[in-house]
């Protein structure tokens, strides 16, 4: 195996929450910043939250609205409405 070339291993790194709850693990970094721990995750606190990591929520309503806006595609099989004029003979024959 080749030597050097593995990141430094540190035993006693520190991991701190946005909740402010702190804690030591072990790690290739000596300092981690996350955003949910098992203080807040809602899975273990049994609470409704939603964790919107840089605007995620936002952005998926954002383009959600701008689908509603668009036509909509004819899918196989539908046939598409016709807004052209009739023809004379179409208007006699009542089609």
């Amino acid at each position: 195996m080749k030597k050097n070339i593995h990141p430094p291993y540190y035993t006693d790194a520190k991991v701190i929450c946005a909740c402010g709850n702190t804690f030591t693990i072990g790690s290739t970094k000596q300092l981690i910043h996350v955003e949910l721990c098992n203080k807040c995750h809602p899975f273990y606190t049994g609470k409704q939250k939603f964790v919107d990591a840089v605007g995620r929520i936002e952005k998926f309503q954002k383009k959600v609205s701008r689908a509603a806006s668009l036509p909509k595609k004819i899918k196989k099989g539908e046939k598409k409405e016709d807004n052209s004029p009739k023809t004379l003979k179409e208007m006699l024959m009542g089609n």
